[in-house]
C-alpha cells in the first residue's frame, strides 16, 4: 500500500465540475441490474456448490429488520412505518424461519464472522425479540468470539435496558445515526433527537463493553448552515467516536416518496454543500481521523484504517469491511447476499415475503450470476474504493486479461482523468491522487460496463 494513503485534498472547483450522479458501489455490477430470473433455485444451486473442493468460506450474516416508529423525511431505506408493536413478533417468527432454511441449505457448523443488523430500526424489536433472534442464530450458526458483531441503533428508541441485552448477546460494535444535531434541521427532517438522548446511548455502549462506536452523519439536509453543521461536528468529535460516516444527501422525491415533505427551496445550495464538506474534511482529519474512501472517517488505530493499511479493506453491502473472504447470507425482507459469483435479494414487501416463506420457498425475489467480465470489473472496483490503486500486473494474472488491451476505451477516459489531476497512470498500476479520493465514484463508473448502454445516471445520487 502506497504512503500516501491517508492524504486527502478537496479541490472544491474540480469537485464542482465533475459532480455527477453515480452509484455508490455497496456491488458490482449495482443492485438494479439483478434479473427475477436468478431465484431461489439459483441461489440453491450456487450454495450447494460452495464447499467443492472441501473449502469452506466463512459467513457474514445480514438481518434486516423494516420497522421504525416515526418517520424521517430523508429516508430512502427500506422501511415499514408502524407504532403497531406485534408487527415485529410476526416478523421474528418469519425471519427464524428463513433462518433456518438457510442454515440447513448451508449445511451444519458454518463458521459466522461478521454479523449486521440494520434496519430500518433494528430495536423496534422487543428485548425477547432481540435475545429470541440471537439465539436462534446460535443455533443455526456458529459465531466466532473474535467476530465483528453491530447493530444500528436510533437513540431515541432505545434504553439503557436493551443496551445491556445487546452487550450480553454478543454486539461488540455499534452504529448511532445523529444526522445533524441543529434544531431547525431535525424539525425540518421529522427526527427530533436531542444530544443528551445521543450520548446516553454511547456511554452505555461504552459502558457495556462494545469495543467500536460509528456515528451517522448527512450534509445537505434542509436548513442546514456551515455555522451549524460546523457545530454539530465539533459536539460529534468531541464524544470521540472510532468511525464516522457523512452521507451526501440525495434528494430524489421521484423515487423515494417520504422525501416529497421536504421544502426543496430550504435545500442548501450546491456552493454551501461543498462548503459544509470541505469543513467536515478538515475538521475530522485535523482531529486525527483518517479518511477510508466514500463517506467513511476512522481513527488510525480502528480496524478499518488498520486492513486499508495492510491492503485487506473491502466494501459490501454494509460499508466498509474487514471481512473480504466471507459469503454475504442476507435475512429479511428486501436484504442482498453475496454467495460465490452470486448476488440475491429478498422481496422488498412484506406481503410477498411471507407469502414465499408460507410456501416453504426461500423469499429470494430477483439476483444475478455474474460472468468473467463482471467479476475483473468488481475486482477493479472494489480495488480502487478501498485501495485508491490497482496492479494492472496481478489483474491480469488472476483474470486472465491483458488488462492495457482489454480495457482500452477505459484507459482512454483515465487519461483524460490524469490530465485533471485525479490520477496517475504507469505501466504497471493506476493510482489515484489525493485531489481524487473525493471523485473516486467518478474513477469506478469508468469502468461500470452497464453505465455504457445508458446515458442517464438519474436513478443514481449526486457523486459529492
Amino acid at each position: 500500500m502506497n504512503d500516501a494513503v491517508n492524504q486527502l485534498v478537496v479541490d472544491l472547483e474540480l469537485i464542482r465540475r465533475l459532480d455527477k450522479n453515480g452509484p455508490r458501489y455497496t456491488s458490482y455490477p449495482t443492485a438494479d441490474r439483478f434479473i427475477e430470473a436468478f431465484n431461489a433455485e439459483s441461489y440453491s444451486e450456487w450454495v450447494a456448490k460452495r464447499e467443492i473442493g472441501g473449502v469452506s468460506r466463512p459467513l457474514s450474516l445480514y438481518i434486516h429488520i423494516p420497522f421504525c416508529n416515526t418517520l424521517c423525511f430523508y429516508c430512502a431505506c427500506n422501511k415499514v412505518i408502524t407504532k403497531d408493536r406485534s408487527k415485529s413478533a410476526e416478523y421474528v417468527r418469519y425471519l427464524i424461519k428463513e433462518m433456518a432454511m438457510q442454515a440447513k441449505l448451508l449445511g451444519p457448523n458454518q463458521v459466522v464472522e461478521q454479523l449486521h443488523f440494520g434496519g430500518g430500526t433494528p430495536t423496534f424489536m422487543s428485548d425477547d425479540e432481540i435475545r429470541e433472534v440471537m439465539a436462534a442464530i446460535r443455533q443455526n450458526f456458529k459465531l466466532v468470539d473474535d467476530g465483528e458483531y453491530s447493530i444500528e441503533i436510533d437513540p431515541r428508541k432505545v434504553t439503557d435496558e436493551t443496551i445491556a441485552l445487546l452487550g450480553q448477546a454478543g454486539f461488540n460494535r455499534i452504529s448511532v445515526g445523529v444526522q445533524d444535531f441543529d434544531d431547525d434541521v431535525q424539525k425540518a427532517v421529522n427526527r427530533i433527537q436531542s444530544e443528551e438522548e445521543t450520548l446516553r446511548v454511547i456511554n452505555a455502549s461504552r459502558a457495556n463493553g462494545f469495543k467500536s462506536v460509528s456515528i451517522d452523519l448527512i450534509y445537505g439536509l434542509p436548513k442546514q448552515t456551515l455555522e451549524g453543521f460546523g457545530r454539530t461536528l465539533d459536539r460529534v468529535i468531541a464524544v470521540d467516536p472510532d468511525r464516522l460516516s457523512i452521507y451526501n444527501y440525495a434528494h430524489m422525491p421521484t423515487i423515494f416518496k417520504p422525501q416529497r415533505r421536504i421544502h426543496e427551496e430550504e435545500l442548501p445550495a450546491a456552493q454551501t454543500k461543498l462548503d459544509i464538506l470541505n469543513m467536515a474534511v478538515n475538521k475530522l482529519t485535523g482531529a486525527g481521523y483518517v479518511y477510508i474512501g466514500m463517506d467513511h472517517f476512522a481513527k488510525p488505530e480502528d480496524e478499518l484504517a488498520v486492513a486499508q493499511r495492510q491492503g485487506r479493506l473491502h466494501r459490501n453491502f454494509q460499508g466498509y469491511s474487514t471481512h473480504s473472504d466471507c459469503d454475504l447470507v442476507a435475512l429479511g425482507v428486501s436484504a442482498i447476499g453475496k454467495v460465490g459469483p452470486t448476488y440475491s435479494q429478498n422481496y422488498r414487501e412484506l406481503e410477498d415475503y411471507y407469502d414465499a416463506l408460507d410456501r416453504d420457498q426461500l423469499p429470494i425475489m430477483r439476483g444475478l450470476e455474474l460472468n468473467a467480465d463482471d467479476l475483473v470489473r468488481r475486482a477493479i472496483i472494489q480495488a480502487l474504493m478501498c485501495h485508491f490503486e490497482i496492479s494492472k500486473e496481478s489483474l491480469g494474472i488472476a483474470y486472465l486479461v491483458d488488462f492495457d488491451k482489454y480495457f482500452a476505451t477505459e484507459m482512454k477516459e483515465l487519461a483524460e482523468y490524469e490530465q485533471e489531476g485525479l490520477l496517475k497512470l504507469s505501466p504497471q498500476w493506476i493510482t489515484v491522487t489525493p485531489k481524487g479520493r473525493m471523485l473516486i465514484r467518478n474513477i469506478c463508473m469508468v469502468f461500470d460496463k452497464y453505465l455504457r448502454t445508458r446515458t442517464e445516471h438519474a436513478r443514481y445520487s449526486k457523486v459529492i
